[in-house]
C-alpha cells in the first residue's frame, strides 16, 4: 500500500492463510494501521482522526434523525419539533448532528491551513490535495442541503438566495436554477431534492475519504520539515518513522478526547449558540428576514460574494469587456467559486522548491496574514453591507486572491529559504534529544 519500505502482513494460522488467499482484508487493515509514519509529526496532524470520527458521527446521527423526519413543506418543521420534544433523546441527537457540522468544518479548515503552511500539497501529493478539496466541496454542498431541511425562515430564504446565484449565470442560469429547485421557486420539490441529496452525499464523502487515505498511504505522510522519508531500505526508513499503531493512534485518541470534551460541553450547555434564531420560526415565503445569514462556515466565501458590487472597478471593467454579460451578481458568483478554485491549484501556484513553510521566513508572514484575512472575512460575512463592512470585505477578498495568484508565485522566486534538515531523524533528534539518547542505549 505504501511506497515506504516496511514489514507487511504475513498470515500465521491456517485460517488466516485461507482467508488471505481469498480476501486479503486483514492485510489491508494491518498495512493501514501499521503504516510507517514520520516520527516528527506535531499536534497539527491530529485533525485527521477528528474528521474521520465526525464523519461517522454525522452519518449515524443523520440516519436516526431521518427515521423521524418528514420531507414535506407542510410537515418538515413540525417533524423537527416532534424529534425535539417526543423522540427519546431526540433533542440530543439533533443538537449533536447540528453542532457536529460545525466541528466538521472547524476541523477541515484547520486541516486545510495546516496543509497550506507545511506544503502538504506539493509533489508527489498533488492528487491527495485535490481529492481533499473535492471532499471539502462535497461537505459544503451537504451542509447547505442539510440547513434547508428544518424548513425554518433562514432555511427557506437561504435556499432562495443560494439557488438564485445559479440564476446569475448568463444564458443557462435560469434553466439550472429551475432544475435545482424542481420548479419556479423554493417549494416541496426543492425540499425533496435537497433531502435526497443530503442523505446521499455523506456516503460520497466517505468514499472520497477512503480514496484520500489510500492516496497519502501511497505517497507517504507529509511532515513539518517537508523532508521525505528515506526509501533506500527498511532500516533507513525505520530511522525516520514509527508505526502508526500504537504511537500515533494513542496520540490521536488523546487529542480526540480533548476535542470531544469541548464539543459535548457546547452541545450540552450552549447548543444553539452557532445557530440563527430565525430558523426556529417556520418558513414563510411572504416574510423576508431582516438579514439572511448562512452558517458560520460559509461566511468567508459569502463575504467574498458580496464584496464585488457594481461600484468596484474590476466589476465595471468585466462588464464593459463582456458587453454587460458579467454583471455584479455574476462577478460575485465567479469570485466566490474562484476563491475555492485557487486553493485547488495551489500545488502549481506555489513555485518554491522548499516544501515546508517552517523553513520559509517571508512566507510565514504572508501566511499569517492569510489566516487573519480568513478570520476577518468570517466575521464580516455576518455583518451588513454598509460602510465600513463593504470595504473590509473587498480588502479581504483582494488579499485572498493576491496571496494565491501573486504572492505565492513570487515568493518562490524572491525568497531565500532556510536549509531543511537532511533527514527526519535529524529533525526529531534536534527536538527530542532525550528520546534519541534513550534509543541509542
Amino acid at each position: 500500500m505504501s511506497g515506504i519500505p516496511h514489514d507487511h502482513y504475513e498470515p500465521g494460522t491456517r485460517f488466516e492463510k485461507w482467508l488471505h488467499a481469498r480476501l486479503p482484508i486483514v492485510a489491508l487493515a494491518y498495512d493501514t494501521i501499521m503504516i510507517p509514519t514520520p516520527k516528527n509529526l506535531n499536534w497539527w496532524w491530529i485533525w485527521g482522526i477528528v474528521l474521520a470520527f465526525t464523519l461517522v458521527l454525522q452519518i449515524v446521527t443523520g440516519i436516526v434523525l431521518v427515521m423521524h423526519y418528514t420531507p414535506h413543506v407542510d410537515l418538515a418543521f413540525a417533524s423537527i419539533e416532534h424529534i425535539m420534544r417526543n423522540v427519546n433523546g431526540g433533542h440530543m441527537l439533533r443538537y449533536v448532528h447540528a453542532n457536529g457540522a460545525s466541528l466538521f468544518f472547524l476541523a477541515v479548515y484547520i486541516h486545510m491551513f495546516r496543509g497550506l503552511f507545511y506544503g502538504s500539497y506539493k509533489a508527489p501529493r498533488e492528487v491527495t490535495w485535490i481529492i481533499g478539496m473535492l471532499i471539502y466541496l462535497a461537505m459544503m454542498a451537504t451542509g447547505f442541503l442539510g440547513y434547508v431541511l428544518p424548513w425554518g425562515q433562514m432555511s427557506f430564504w437561504g435556499a432562495t438566495v443560494i439557488t438564485g446565484l445559479f440564476g446569475a449565470i448568463p444564458f443557462i442560469g435560469d434553466a439550472i436554477q429551475t432544475w435545482l429547485l424542481g420548479g419556479p421557486a423554493v417549494d416541496n420539490a426543492t425540499l425533496n431534492r435537497f433531502f435526497s441529496l443530503h442523505y446521499l452525499l455523506p456516503f460520497v464523502i466517505a468514499a472520497l475519504v477512503a480514496v484520500h487515505i489510500w492516496a497519502f498511504h501511497t505517497t507517504g505522510n507529509s511532515n513539518p520539515t517537508g523532508v521525505e522519508v528515506r526509501r533506500g531500505s527498511k532500516e533507513e526508513a525505520k530511522k525516520d518513522t514509527l508505526p502508526f499503531w500504537p504511537y500515533f493512534v494513542i496520540k490521536d485518541l488523546f487529542a480526540l478526547a480533548v476535542v470531544l470534551l469541548v464539543f459535548f460541553a457546547v452541545v450540552g450547555f450552549m447548543p444553539n449558540y452557532l445557530g440563527h434564531p430565525d430558523n426556529y420560526i417556520e418558513a414563510n415565503p411572504l416574510v423576508t428576514p431582516a438579514h439572511i445569514v448562512p452558517e458560520w462556515y460559509y461566511l468567508p466565501f459569502y463575504a467574498i460574494l458580496r464584496a464585488f458590487t457594481s461600484d468596484v472597478w474590476a466589476v465595471q471593467l468585466a462588464s464593459f469587456i463582456t458587453g454587460g454579460i458579467v454583471d455584479a451578481k455574476f462577478f460575485g458568483v465567479l469570485a466566490m467559486f474562484g476563491a475555492i478554485l485557487v486553493m485547488v491549484f495551489t500545488p502549481w501556484l506555489d513555485t518554491s522548491k522548499v516544501r515546508s513553510g517552517q523553513n520559509r521566513p517571508m512566507f510565514k508572514w504572508w501566511f499569517r496574514l492569510l489566516v487573519i484575512d480568513f478570520i476577518v472575512l468570517t466575521w464580516v460575512g455576518a455583518r451588513d453591507t454598509n460602510f465600513p463592512h463593504d470595504w473590509i470585505s473587498l480588502i479581504g477578498a483582494t488579499y485572498w486572491f493576491a496571496y494565491f495568484l501573486i504572492i505565492l508565485p513570487l515568493l518562490g522566486i524572491m525568497e531565500k529559504p532556510k536549509t531543511p534538515p537532511k533527514t527526519i531523524e535529524d529533525d526529531f533528534n534536534a527536538h527530542y534529544p532525550e528520546a534519541s539518547g534513550s534509543a541509542a542505549e
